[in-house]
């Protein structure tokens, strides 16, 4: 599963007394791929129903509550079972490599059952009927607000949402842990392009459920919502042989360096009061779940939103732009366009310019094929594509300038733009086919331009503000505080979507003004506390604004 020429190094490390695989930039490297890989699976099922929520809705009968509920659900207990708590407890005492391969697993059974629920297989079966008839009141969550389920709810949605729960579990462990291994591979080192790089990566796998969730969906003309959600499962699958590649790997490390993740300090109680009672990290933890609800909640809903803004045409059935084929080829695109934008980074100066000239290209083509097919989930997926390209730069900029603080406070503005934007200046272009995809294009990649910020700076700034054996706890906080958000605004999203828009049932004519004024307001919000972040840090010398590599 190496490279080659990561094998050649391997061998040379391991023969060396005096070095360790991280002190080689290509296996630390090799390192970071297979969790970032591990990662870009997992992104693509989190929003594989997203693209075709309107097809969630003519065929299970899924409205936007039932569908924001769902989608809410999957870190229900990441939330209000402290799940996510526990796994980085786990990890802080059993180490990278097990909770990789624990969170890999509960990946896969929650996407099977989620895979089953929206299956032709699962409609009149007695489990169909089961939740017909149960889990429409749920004690307690039902008292406070927060059940994951409601009298009414399509079966299929509830089943779904179990799923999604299990699934979401696994997926939060795995970003806790992946987070943990690249600080244990970078640190003092490229962290901060570590971190960013391999969320460009992952972001990747938003545009790849973009691009290929309807076409499994309609996949010969016959509308079929599992077969999108069964290649996710088929990717969670690889995704847990990456977990199981890095798992040797790091093994080799821990054996290198004489580190044994599996005998840390046991955890104690006091560890969460030595984090919680740091101000820079309840900050920092504020703006992450700000800036993180005006984002993923919006990825699930905004293939709708542009369905229900732009003014898009039928290509015939026998067209080119109809076929699969078509998808294939502005994938490839897509790859290139990223490779080469990724690539240019870190290419000689001769090849900088060829390299960026080529990203463009591919950039205008994906643009122009996505237009040409008349789909919004093809508009949305150009998502991460400049995102792979700016965050070397700015991971790079992070780790040898410093001004994280500075960048949080520039990503709040653009996100706060980039809302304002879908809600008042892309429904102005309504009608207009050409200068309506063009906005969305401009505002989408700003967007995710703006998202690229957040790794290359939020992340690493975390090792600055706990003690290094209690880092999986800090990233689980964090990442808890963080679900709350991930849970409660699909939820709000769906709920506010439904009362703007009563009467309305065609899921092609809703308003979307007040969700995108409501995720603007998550903006400002985060705005501000990145403001108090700078003046903290600055008065308390916590190093946010200090490079991560020290001379």
């Amino acid at each position: 599963m190496f490279p080659r020429g990561a094998l050649k190094v391997l061998n040379t490390y391991t023969m060396s007394s005096q070095t360790t695989l991280r002190d080689s930039a290509a296996l630390r490297w090799t390192a970071l791929l297979l969790l970032a890989l591990a990662m870009f699976c997992s992104y693509i099922f989190m929003d594989i129903l997203s693209p075709i929520k309107d097809l969630m809705q003519s065929t299970r009968g899924w409205d936007s509550t039932a569908f924001g509920t769902m989608q809410g659900s999957e870190t229900f207990l990441n939330v209000f079972v402290f799940f996510l708590i526990f796994a980085g407890i786990i990890l802080d005492k059993m180490g990278v490599r097990f909770t990789a391969l624990l969170s890999g697993a509960v990946m896969l059974v929650g996407a099977t059952v989620n895979w089953y629920a929206v299956t032709e297989g699962f409609a009149g079966s007695a489990l169909d009927i089961w939740f017909t008839n149960n889990l429409n009141y749920i004690p307690g969550f039902d008292e406070i607000g927060v059940s994951p389920f409601y009298e009414g709810m399509p079966s299929s949605a509830k089943l779904s949402a179990v799923g999604f729960m299990i699934f979401g579990c696994g997926v939060e462990m795995a970003g806790i842990t992946v987070s943990r291994g690249i600080v244990k591979w970078f640190k003092g080192r490229e962290m901060a392009l570590a971190m960013g790089s391999e969320m460009a990566l992952a972001r990747l796998g938003v545009a790849t459920c973009m691009i290929f969730s309807p076409m499994f969906a309609t996949l010969g003309g016959k509308v079929d919502v599992s077969r999108s959600v069964a290649f996710g499962v088929l990717l969670l699958l690889i995704a847990f042989i990456m977990f199981i590649v890095y798992f040797f790997m790091d093994r080799k490390l821990d054996l290198q360096t004489g580190e044994a993740e599996e005998k840390d300090e046991p955890f104690k109680i006091s560890d969460l009061g030595a984090i919680l009672s740091s101000g820079g990290f309840w900050l920092v933890a504020l703006l992450c779940v700000l800036y993180y609800s005006a984002i993923f909640p919006f990825q699930k809903y905004a293939v709708n939103m542009l369905q229900c803004n732009l003014t898009f045409t039928e290509v015939p059935e026998d067209s080119f732009w109809a076929g699969n084929t078509v998808t294939v080829l502005q994938y490839i695109i897509m790859l290139v366009a990223a490779g080469t934008a990724f690539a240019s980074n870190f290419a000689r100066r001769t090849l900088k310019f060829p390299l960026l000239l080529l990203a463009i290209v591919g950039l205008v083509a994906f643009c122009y094929m996505g237009y040409m097919r008349q789909s919004a989930a093809t508009v949305f997926s150009v998502f991460p594509l400049l995102a792979v390209g700016i965050t070397p730069i700015l991971g790079s900029y992070v780790d040898h300038k410093g001004k994280a603080a500075t960048m949080l406070i520039l990503g709040s503005i653009l996100l706060i733009a980039c809302h304002l934007t879908f809600a008042f200046v892309l429904p102005a272009f309504k009608g207009n086919a050409v200068g309506g995809v063009i906005v969305a294009y401009a505002t989408i990649l700003v967007l995710g331009a703006s998202f690229s910020l957040v790794p290359a700076s939020l992340w690493p700034s975390v090792p600055k503000l706990v003690d290094a054996k209690i880092i999986g706890s800090a990233y689980a906080l964090i990442f808890w505080i963080q679900n709350i958000g991930l849970w409660l605004f699909p939820l709000l999203i769906g709920k506010v979507l439904d009362a703007s828009n009563p009467g309305v049932t065609d899921p092609l004519q809703y308003d979307y003004t007040n969700p995108l004024l409501m995720l603007a307001a998550l903006g400002v919000a985060a705005f501000i506390i990145g403001l108090i972040l700078k003046v903290v840090d600055r008065k308390k010398h916590i190093g946010l604004e200090l490079p991560n590599i020290v001379d």
